[in-house]
């Protein structure tokens, strides 16, 4: 009898076995995820820097760090002054007029407020790959509580979220790079740990892809103040702060390393929109000529006040969709 009631079951199309990827667009409804770090930028998410920088106090000058240093150790701002909300304002404005100008679709998330000064640095608090996005897991308390909201900007988006990072782990996207395909290099570092490192690994893995591991020295957070790829098998790199290891497993990979000239090291956090066409922040003009006279395309934007919180245009923005460069 039970066999008879559910007959209609097996009269159901089976939904076979076809990779959660190649079904993105029709059960997802976009190409969620970034393949790479140059194929052509689609959609990306910023968020709005707001009230949460009033309390970057001035009475606060730590000489030996040269910075605006919270006592309790929840924000830092780099120089003696305060912020100035008002050119902080304008120049993220002109980071997203400038992405839209490209016809990038922007999803603006509202400021967090409160204790969240890093907040405007989307980049961290997730990394995306192929099929939607791993959520990351903050390495100082200033940051904890980014996570969960961050979840939630981008499931409202629609964006798959593949996985979590939980237990003793600490990951954080700005430290997290693709450099070709089913290749990707995370830094281990002061914010991200090696537990935070395997359990991406595992992630990945189920997704085809393979992580290289490379140790940053000193007190460097993140991977993109040290290496960005530009171009199809092209990096910025600031060979001074990365293992001799991996610029060889680079050059291995035929990625050709330029370097940014000296004193422009805010030139390697730069957002490469397409093959060959980087945003980067002004103030680098030995970089960019460099990069010019190789062809690739440099679009540039004011952003050195938003420097002083300690994070560039690389940090300010995350891709929901990026189309493959070499499909």
């Amino acid at each position: 009898m039970s066999s008879i009631r559910n007959l209609h079951q097996s009269l159901m199309a089976p939904a076979g076995e076809s990779t959660f990827s190649a079904e993105l667009e029709e059960v997802w409804g976009a190409a969620w995820g970034a393949w790479d770090e140059i194929g052509p930028l689609e959609r990306v998410l910023v968020r709005r820097p707001g009230p949460e920088l009033q309390l970057i106090d001035e009475s606060c000058y730590d000489e030996e760090a040269g910075a605006l240093v919270d006592p309790n150790g929840h924000w830092y701002w780099m120089g003696r002054k305060a912020p100035d909300l008002d050119l902080v304002a304008a120049q993220h404005d002109g980071l997203v007029a400038t992405l839209r100008a490209q016809g990038i679709e922007v999803v603006v998330a509202p400021p967090m407020g409160a204790g969240f000064v890093k907040s405007v640095y989307v980049r961290d608090p997730l990394v995306t790959v192929p099929g939607g996005a791993i959520v990351g897991r903050m390495g100082v308390r200033m940051r904890r509580g980014e996570e969960p909201d961050i979840s939630a900007v981008v499931a409202a988006a629609g964006l798959p979220i593949l996985g979590t990072i939980v237990g003793k782990g600490t990951l954080e996207g700005g430290s997290f790079v693709k450099l070709v395909p089913g290749l990707a290099a995370l830094g281990v570092s002061i914010r991200c740990n090696r537990e935070g490192a395997s359990q991406l690994r595992a992630i990945l893995r189920r997704i085809g892809w393979e992580l290289l591991i490379v140790p940053i020295s000193g007190y460097s957070i993140h991977l993109d103040l040290h290496l960005a790829m530009v171009d199809r098998r092209t990096a910025l790199v600031d060979a001074e702060h990365l293992p001799y290891s991996f610029l060889q497993r680079l050059q291995e990979l035929g990625v050709e390393l330029l370097h940014p000239a000296g004193g422009e090291a805010w030139a390697l956090n730069c957002l490469t929109l397409r093959p060959g066409c980087v945003l980067m922040a002004e103030g680098s003009p030995r970089t960019q000529e460099m990069l010019r006279s190789r062809g690739i395309e440099v679009l540039t934007v004011p952003y050195d006040e938003l420097h002083k919180n300690g994070g560039g245009v690389h940090c300010s923005t995350m891709e929901l969709v990026r189309r493959p460069a070499e499909a």
